[in-house]
């Protein structure tokens, strides 16, 4: 899976988020590859509307269980407004191990899939017992640089993989921070991912299509 998070990037929010949407469903049409976006909340609604073979996920829920929680992002509701899935944990978003567990087990009751980001092997195992679909594994350090953790800590990756799978081989494992083109892809499906998870490479490309199209490539590039 291709997973491009929207963040909070003012450029692809309402119609700016539609233009990568568009761009996606044309990208997955002509390759058979699973794509999916992360909107802001707002945009959630706007965009399940307008998907047709990409899933769109939330950046984030709360384990809310009082409905007196102003504030929080319940997740029936983004279930709601179309969401198929949701991310966990981002580090721009951390939760406590408490929270992303009871969060996954909401999700998992109301049939949202649930994305777990983590910075390590070693959070990526723990994390692994608490069955998400998918586990993300980013180095913060790396996120929006540029550099690619598939090339320059591919034992992150490695690790990880061997990890996860060695608790839970039903566990996906997507590669985030730092990828920005098709050789990016292509080394962290190499090294045992399922796939990758970004953000800036897509929201501040000239053209959404084209960069979308190209990242594409790299789960067919030799």
């Amino acid at each position: 899976m291709l997973l491009i998070n929207l963040k909070a990037y003012k450029r692809t929010i309402g119609r700016g988020a539609i233009e990568v949407l568009e761009a996606a469903e044309r990208v997955s049409e002509e390759t058979g590859i699973e794509i999916g976006i992360a909107p802001q909340p707002t945009d959630i609604y706007l965009l399940s509307k307008n998907a047709k073979r990409v899933k769109i996920f939330a950046q984030h829920i709360d384990p809310v269980r009082n409905e007196a929680s102003t504030g929080h992002i319940l997740p029936e509701a983004v279930k709601e407004a179309g969401a198929v899935g949701t991310l966990l944990n981002h580090s721009e978003r951390p939760m406590t191990l408490i929270e992303i567990g009871e969060a996954i087990e909401i999700a998992k009751k109301i049939g949202l899939i649930t994305v777990v980001c983590v910075n390590n092997d070693k959070l990526a195992k723990v994390i692994a017992c608490l069955s998400p679909d998918y586990i993300a594994v980013e180095p913060p350090e790396l996120i929006g640089t540029g550099i690619s953790v598939s090339k320059a800590k591919p034992e992150i990756v490695k690790n990880s993989v061997k990890s996860v799978k060695s608790v839970n081989e039903k566990v996906k494992v997507l590669v985030g921070a730092g990828i920005s083109n098709k050789e990016d892809v292509k080394k962290a499906l190499e090294l045992g991912a399922d796939g990758v998870l970004l953000a800036s490479a897509v929201t501040k490309a000239n053209n959404f299509y084209e960069k979308i199209r190209e990242l594409a490539e790299g789960f067919f590039y030799k």
